[in-house]
C-alpha cells in the first residue's frame, strides 16, 4: 500500500490546499491536545472492538496497542514532540504517530468511526475526571470550614439582614451557612459527572457505525456505565459540558459571596477578622495597608467562570441537529474554567484556614441590646400576647428609649411596665446574648447544640464522599 500524499484526514476531496490563515484559524491541537490521554484510551478500546468484527487480526491489535502505549509514553516525556506537530487536532496527531510506528496499519484504526464521536467521547471522559478533581478541592475547602467552625464554636457575633444588625448568632453558625452552600455544589458536580457518563462510540459521524461493534463492551472498557441511545444526538450533545459549567458557576458564585463577607469583615469598620500575611498584599504607596487581595481576586474571577457557561449556552442555542464545527468552541473555555476553579478553591481553602477572628470585636458588636428586640417580643408571646401585638409593644419600648436617649435595657422597669404590665422583674435579667442564641435550638438553628449537630452531619457526609471512588 502506498503512502497518502495528503496527511489531512479529509484531503482527498480537495484539489487546492487550505488558505494558510484559515488553516491556522481552524486548527485545535493547541488546546485539544489536553485530550490526548483520553484519545489514546478510546483508540485502545476501538482497536479491540474492530477485532471483534473481523477488521483487525489479533496480531494487528497487539501491534496497534503497543504503538499506542509508545505514543502515550513519548507524549509524557517529550513535550517538544507534540509542540512541533503539524497535525490539525489531537485525533490527527495520534493517527500520524500511529502511521509513523506502524506504516499503513496506522490508518486502519479509523475504520467505522468519525472525529465527531471521538471528540464527544474524549470530552465526556475529561469532564468526568475534571469533576473528580474539583470535588477533591471542594472537599478540602469544606474541611477548612469544619476546622474553623469547631475552633470558633461558642463565639457569638451579630447576624445581619440587609447589612443591618439583626439577631445574635454563633460565628460557627455563620461559617456552616457557607459550608452548606458548598455542600450543595458537591451534588451538582456529581450530577455533571453522571451527565457525562454515557459512551458515544459507535455513533459514527451521525448515523451510527456500519460495522456491528459491541458498543456496550467499548463503554465498559472506557469506564462508562452506559452507551448513548441515539447516534445523532450523541455527536452534538453538550449538555454534560453545560452541566459541568453550571456546577462551576455555582461554586464560583458561592466563593464570591464568601469573599465579599471576608472583604467586609476585614475592613476597619468591621474588624472582625485578621487577614493572614500569606494571603494578603500591601500597597505600593501606603505602608500601613494590608489588602484582602486573595478574597478580592476570588470575587473578581467569578466572572470568568460564569462567562464560560453563557458562552457555551450561546454557542448551543442556534445549532441545527447533528455535529457542527461550532462545537469546537466548547473545550477551550471549559478547560480554562476548570483550571481557574481548581486554583480558586485551593486559594480559598488556604485563606480561610489561616484567617483569625477577633473575639473582642465580635463580642463588642453583638452586645448591642438592639439585637435582643426579637427575644423581647418572644418574652411577651410566652405570656399569651399575639406576636404581631408583641412586635408593636417592643417597637414602642424602643421608641421610648430613643426619646430618653438611652438603651432600652437601661429603662426603669416602671417605664417598661407602662408600655405593658406583662413585662415583669424577670424580663431584663433574662435577656442576654447567650440566652438568645441558646433558645434557637431547633435543627438548623444557631444554638450550640444545633451547630454541633450540623458539624457532625457535614463531617459524616464528607467522610462518605472521601471514601467514594
Amino acid at each position: 500500500m502506498s503512502q497518502r500524499k495528503d496527511d489531512r484526514l479529509w484531503g482527498g476531496r480537495f484539489q487546492n490546499a487550505p488558505d494558510k490563515h484559515f488553516d491556522a484559524f481552524q486548527r485545535s491541537l493547541a488546546f485539544d491536545r489536553r485530550l490526548l490521554p483520553y484519545e489514546i484510551a478510546v483508540d485502545r478500546a476501538w482497536a479491540k472492538a474492530l477485532q471483534g468484527v473481523g477488521i483487525f487480526t489479533e496480531t494487528e491489535v497487539r501491534q496497534t496497542l503497543a504503538a499506542l502505549d509508545k505514543i502515550a509514553a513519548r507524549a509524557t516525556t517529550d513535550k517538544a514532540w507534540i509542540d512541533s506537530s503539524t497535525a490539525e487536532d489531537v485525533h490527527q496527531f495520534v493517527e500520524n504517530a500511529l502511521v509513523e510506528e506502524l506504516g499503513p496499519l496506522g490508518w486502519k484504526l479509523h475504520t467505522g468511526r468519525s472525529r465527531n464521536e471521538l471528540v464527544a467521547t474524549d470530552f465526556r471522559l475529561f469532564v468526568i475526571d475534571a469533576s473528580a478533581d474539583i470535588r477533591k478541592a471542594l472537599l478540602a475547602l469544606l474541611n477548612a470550614f469544619l476546622l474553623q467552625a469547631r475552633a470558633n464554636l461558642k463565639l457569638p457575633m451579630a447576624g445581619m439582614t440587609h447589612m443591618q444588625h439583626a439577631q445574635p448568632i454563633l460565628l460557627s453558625h455563620f461559617l456552616m451557612a457557607h459550608a452548606e452552600a458548598f455542600s450543595r455544589d458537591l451534588s451538582r458536580l456529581q450530577n455533571a459527572a453522571a451527565s457525562a457518563d454515557a459512551c458515544p462510540m459507535g455513533s459514527g459521524a451521525l448515523a451510527g457505525c456500519s460495522f456491528p461493534v459491541d458498543r456496550n463492551a467499548i463503554a465498559g472498557d472506557l469506564g462508562f456505565s452506559k452507551i448513548t441511545p441515539n447516534s445523532l444526538d450523541a455527536v452534538s450533545d453538550r449538555d454534560f459540558a453545560l452541566d459541568y459549567l453550571f456546577a462551576l458557576s455555582g461554586i464560583a458564585t458561592h466563593l464570591s459571596r464568601l469573599a465579599e463577607d471576608f472583604v467586609v469583615f476585614a475592613s476597619q469598620e468591621f474588624s472582625y477578622v485578621i487577614l493572614p500575611d500569606e494571603y494578603s498584599t500591601g500597597s505600593s504607596l501606603m505602608p500601613q495597608k494590608k489588602n484582602p487581595d486573595s478574597w478580592e481576586l476570588l470575587r473578581g474571577k467569578t466572572g470568568r467562570i460564569t462567562a464560560t457557561l453563557f458562552s457555551l449556552l450561546t454557542t448551543m442555542k442556534g445549532l441545527p441537529t447533528s455535529y457542527q464545527r461550532d462545537l469546537q468552541e466548547d473545550k477551550e473555555a471549559l478547560f480554562a474554567a476548570h483550571d481557574q476553579m481548581e486554583e480558586m478553591l485551593w486559594v480559598a481553602r488556604g485563606a480561610l484556614s489561616a484567617a483569625k477572628f477577633r473575639a473582642d470585636r465580635l463580642g463588642a458588636i453583638v452586645s448591642n441590646p438592639a439585637l435582643l428586640a426579637t427575644d423581647a417580643a418572644d418574652y411577651l408571646v410566652h405570656r399569651g400576647v399575639p406576636f404581631r401585638q408583641a412586635h408593636d409593644l417592643v417597637g414602642k419600648l424602643l421608641r421610648e428609649a430613643e426619646n430618653q436617649g438611652k438603651s432600652w435595657t437601661q429603662l426603669p422597669l416602671a417605664d417598661i411596665r407602662k408600655i405593658s404590665p406583662l413585662f415583669r422583674e424577670d424580663f431584663l435579667p433574662g435577656l442576654s446574648v447567650e440566652n438568645a442564641i441558646s433558645s434557637k435550638a431547633v435543627p438548623g438553628g444557631t444554638s450550640e447544640s444545633s451547630v454541633r449537630a450540623a458539624i457532625a452531619q457535614l463531617e459524616q457526609k464528607l467522610n462518605q464522599m472521601e471514601n467514594q471512588p
